[in-house]
């Protein structure tokens, strides 16, 4: 796996800081964040979809990203995209 380092957040200090990676090989964005409280991530949980089982599988986990860190999402997916037109 190829992870290019986007950024991180600037204001959470030394430890645990949400990071923004983009994975070139699969042209997937990897994020690490906080994991939410129990009301957030039960309604996120419990959202449903046309078309989609309600709850969050195993393989899959509900994490939060500080909105001052959306310039750096969209940077990832400028990444992203490059390299999905680049490889088509």
């Amino acid at each position: 796996m190829a992870l290019r380092f986007i950024g991180i957040d600037p204001d959470t200090g030394q430890q645990g800081s949400p990071t923004i990676w983009v994975d070139e090989e699969n042209a997937e964005l990897v994020l690490q964040g906080r994991k939410p409280d129990e009301k957030p991530a039960a309604e996120c949980a419990a959202f449903e979809v046309p078309g989609h089982t309600p709850g969050i599988p195993t393989q899959e986990a509900v994490i939060r990203i500080p909105a001052r860190m959306v310039p750096m999402l969209r940077e990832a997916c400028e990444c992203d995209t490059r390299s999905l037109l680049l490889s088509g």
